[in-house]
C-alpha cells in the first residue's frame, strides 16, 4: 500500500506541473500577440506593372538581307534606358526563337545595359566618346538636362558575341537592327555605339565593326510595318 505522504507528493507534483503547463502557454500566447502586433497591418501593395504599349522593332531576315518593321505590343518602362533595354530584348528573343528568320543564340538577357548620352559629348574626329567606358556614359545618363539628338550606348555580354554566327551581312544585319530599333523607341537616340562587358571591342563576330558609332537613321526597314 502507498504511503499517505507519497500520494499528498505525487498530487502536489501534478497541480505543480498543470499549473506550469498553464503558465508557459499563456506566455507563449501573450509573445505571440506582441509579434503579431508589431507587423505593419497594411496589406502588401501590388508591384506595378508597365502597361502594354506599341513599339516598332526591326527584325533582320538573313534570307534576302532585308529589315522588317513589326509592331509589338510590349510592356515598356518610363526610364528611357530601360525603355530601351526592354525593346533589345523583345529584339535579341526573337532571334532565339526556333523559327527565327535571323537566328542569333542569346536572347534579352544578352543586353546588358543602354546608356543614353548626348550626341554632342563624343568627339567628332575620332568617333570615340571624350572619356570612355561604361563608368562615363552612366554618369552622363544621369544629366536630367539633356535634350537634344542622344547617343545610345549598348553593352552587349560576352556570352552573346561569343555565340553570334561569323559573316559580315549576319553581322551588319544584327548591328542595323540594333540601331533601327533604338531610333524607333526613341527617336532621339540619332547614334549608336557598341560595348561588349563593358569595353570596346573591334568587331561583333570577325566582320562588323565595334569601333565605330552607327547613324541609327541609316537603318531603316526595306519592307512594310507589319
Amino acid at each position: 500500500m502507498i504511503p499517505r505522504y507519497q500520494t499528498v507528493l505525487f498530487v502536489v507534483l501534478l497541480v505543480a506541473s498543470a499549473a506550469m503547463g498553464v503558465a508557459l502557454w499563456q506566455l507563449r500566447e501573450r509573445a505571440h500577440q506582441r509579434l503579431l502586433s508589431s507587423q505593419d497591418s497594411t496589406p502588401t501593395q501590388a508591384p506595378e506593372v508597365a502597361p502594354a504599349e506599341p513599339a516598332t522593332i526591326y527584325v533582320a531576315n538573313d534570307t534576302d538581307g532585308s529589315l522588317l518593321a513589326q509592331v509589338q505590343q510590349l510592356p515598356l518602362p518610363k526610364d528611357p534606358g530601360a525603355r530601351a533595354r526592354a525593346v533589345l530584348g523583345k529584339l535579341l528573343d526573337l532571334y532565339a526563337a526556333p523559327d527565327a528568320g535571323h537566328p542569333v543564340p542569346g536572347g534579352a538577357t544578352s543586353i546588358a545595359q543602354v546608356f543614353l548620352l548626348p550626341a554632342e559629348n563624343l568627339d567628332g574626329a575620332t568617333g570615340k566618346e571624350e572619356s570612355g567606358g561604361v563608368n562615363s556614359a552612366a554618369q552622363s545618363a544621369a544629366d536630367p538636362k539633356q535634350s537634344g539628338p542622344e547617343l545610345a550606348v549598348v553593352n552587349l555580354t560576352g556570352a552573346f558575341v561569343a555565340g553570334h554566327p561569323s559573316g559580315i551581312e549576319t553581322e551588319t544585319l544584327t548591328v542595323m537592327s540594333i540601331c533601327g530599333t533604338l531610333h524607333a523607341t526613341l527617336p532621339r537616340v540619332t547614334e549608336v555605339r557598341f560595348l561588349v562587358d563593358g569595353q570596346p571591342r573591334a568587331t561583333l563576330a570577325g566582320h562588323a565593326d565595334l569601333t565605330r558609332i552607327y547613324l541609327a537613321t541609316e537603318a531603316m526597314p526595306t519592307e512594310g510595318v507589319r
